[in-house]
């Protein structure tokens, strides 16, 4: 079963599909087609007639009906993974889409990212496949609070890998209050998962010597920093605990209307997740799922 750091890592490329060509391209140096559209493929590939093959992400450059690029990208922590299998997805992918596929393997450990960066025995003669490696030589020691906010996400990284370093964490805990992404309320949980128990210790100390009203979007930061805290009383334990209700509460309205296709306007988007009401925003959560109008939405039934 995968580990919560490797699920982290997983999910902070899968939350932002770009980061992955934006590794590829600007930090790895590979040659990518130029096109602004991206997207998250299912990951499960099929060698018929009996095989499924599971990678951890796949993303596809250019439009559906006719792709140009695929990204696979596997996190590995170890070198427990048969790499003839990077092979084999590669392989049923290209058939899969008919274009072009680059293998992008995140390790944070470096014995891993030199193991995984050699070309690929795959038995097939000819077929040697060399997967990209973003190893932890390869991630920037990000200490520039203004950096870490204009890319949180390989922010969160650097203070996975390089988060010894006091002024890494201390940049990235600075930019949190910067960062205006949709995602921004997960780059703490991500980086906090995705490190070690020194690194996580560090970021705990720093986070409770700040003098800032952070969000409250992790248990941790949920029982440090809620609004309203008042650490060691009853009162404001429940009152951090209602307010992490409804903000997953407005964030997971937001999730549905998005994943049936409505386009939220700001001024729409605003209300929702300004509501401290948690009735009404399960109300709206309800409606969401069924609602022909964005006005349907808010209509009261009368």
């Amino acid at each position: 079963m995968p580990s919560p750091p490797h699920d982290a890592l997983v999910n902070l490329f899968a939350n932002r599909p770009q980061l992955a060509v934006e590794i590829l391209r600007d930090y790895l140096g590979a040659d990518l087609p130029v096109t602004p559209l991206i997207r998250r493929e299912s990951s499960t590939f099929n060698t018929r007639p009996s095989d499924d093959l599971e990678s951890d992400l796949v993303f596809v450059m250019g439009p559906p009906q006719k792709p140009v690029h695929a990204i696979i990208v596997e996190v590995q922590r170890d070198k427990s993974k048969d790499e003839k299998q990077l092979a084999r997805y590669a392989a049923a992918l290209w058939l899969m889409l008919s274009c072009d596929v680059s293998i992008l393997v995140v390790c944070p450990d470096r014995n891993a990212a030199d193991h995984y960066a050699q070309p690929i025995k795959s038995g097939l003669t000819g077929y040697r496949p060399r997967p990209w490696v973003l190893g932890p030589d390869d991630i920037p020691v990000i200490t520039d609070p203004q950096e870490a906010a204009a890319h949180p996400e390989l922010a969160a990284m650097s203070v996975m890998v390089h988060g010894r370093d006091r002024k890494v964490v201390e940049a990235f805990t600075t930019a949190l209050a910067d960062v205006t992404d949709e995602h921004a309320p997960k780059y703490y949980e991500y980086a906090y998962s995705m490190s070690g128990p020194d690194i996580r210790s560090l970021l705990e100390e720093i986070m409770k010597s700040a003098s800032t009203e952070w969000p409250v979007y992790s248990p941790f930061a949920r029982e440090h920093f809620g609004r309203g805290k008042a650490e060691g009383k009853a009162e404001g334990k429940v009152e951090g605990r209602t307010e992490g209700k409804t903000e997953e509460a407005s964030r997971s309205v937001l999730l549905v209307l998005d994943a049936r296709g409505f386009k939220v306007p700001d001024d729409v988007s605003t209300r929702i997740v300004t509501c401290t009401d948690l009735a009404q925003l399960e109300t709206w959560l309800a409606r969401a799922a069924t609602a022909q109008t964005l006005q349907g939405l808010f209509d009261e039934v009368g």
